[in-house]
């Protein structure tokens, strides 16, 4: 635990916002959840928020931290419930900052309706998580009119062991972001292949999305377990199955994707591209 000072003088009755910290720039932190943040009197902070978010924090705000990171010791669920009603219920306004987004595996759902059935009040922020930041901080399209018709993000680490449906999946033409699997990769590969994705299927592998840290690797379904391990790719981490993973550009480059009316734009008059 971390307090910085004793918390400040509660001045309204309490309340919890559940906010989304963004995925680890603080420049991602959106302007509302910045606004809410300073009129918390206490900070319930998980691992992946950023240290300069932090620095937002006033002087007389108490910041706990109740890390939650898959593979590592973490503060029990249990606890942190008591901890945001225990602080609420002494009038304070308190803010339980998450990495990425609150609702997006992120159990916003689960302390919302909790808190909702003890009476405490509760309201949320959304941040941007890392599934839908791994685009721009690629420069990869996470859908693509000639290579994915939609995006879905799914979680390989579940309460009761159960699985996505990966044939579904397999079948369905659109981007997967998968959450939480770098820890059981050799698992998620050979589901992945049993279900019907190609072997040659592009699969990118991004760790601490858009930090400093932030690195990556693009390989294929085949050499993916191969490659996390000789790359030595660690939690936090993304992975993005799809066509898309082979279609990145860095800054001042230029896609391999042109749009074919991008194309014509570039040698034809824009009356003649757009006459139509």
């Amino acid at each position: 635990m971390m307090t910085y000072t004793q918390a400040k003088i509660p001045r309204s009755p309490g309340k919890v916002w559940l906010i989304g910290a963004g995925p680890g720039d603080p420049d991602l932190l959106t302007i509302k959840a910045a606004r809410v943040l300073r009129t918390c009197t206490v900070w319930l902070v998980d691992d992946l928020v950023s240290p300069e978010i932090l620095e937002l924090a006033d002087a007389g705000t108490r910041i706990v931290n109740v890390g939650k990171r898959g593979g590592c010791p973490s503060t029990s669920q249990s606890f942190i419930l008591r901890l945001m009603a225990s602080y609420a219920n002494q009038g304070h306004t308190v803010a339980r900052l998450k990495g990425g987004d609150p609702f997006i595996f992120g159990r916003g759902g689960e302390e919302m309706e909790w808190l909702n059935q003890q009476g405490i009040p509760v309201d949320s922020v959304s941040g941007i998580t890392a599934g839908l930041a791994v685009g721009s901080a690629l420069g990869m399209p996470l859908t693509h009119r000639r290579l994915a018709r939609g995006v879905t993000l799914v979680t390989a680490h579940t309460v009761d062991g159960s699985r996505p449906d990966w044939q579904a999946l397999a079948q369905s033409g659109l981007t997967i972001i998968c959450y939480m699997g770098i820890s059981q990769v050799d698992t998620l590969t050979a589901e992945l292949q049993l279900a019907g994705f190609p072997s040659d299927l592009p699969v990118a592998v991004v760790q601490q999305v858009t930090c400093g840290g932030q690195r990556h690797i693009t390989t294929t379904l085949a050499e993916l377990a191969e490659d996390v391990r000789r790359h030595t790719m660690a939690s936090p981490s993304v992975i993005i199955l799809g066509a898309v993973a082979a279609h990145q550009c860095k800054p001042g480059e230029h896609p391999t994707f042109a749009d074919p009316v991008d194309t014509l734009a570039s040698i034809l008059p824009l009356e003649a591209v757009y006459s139509h």
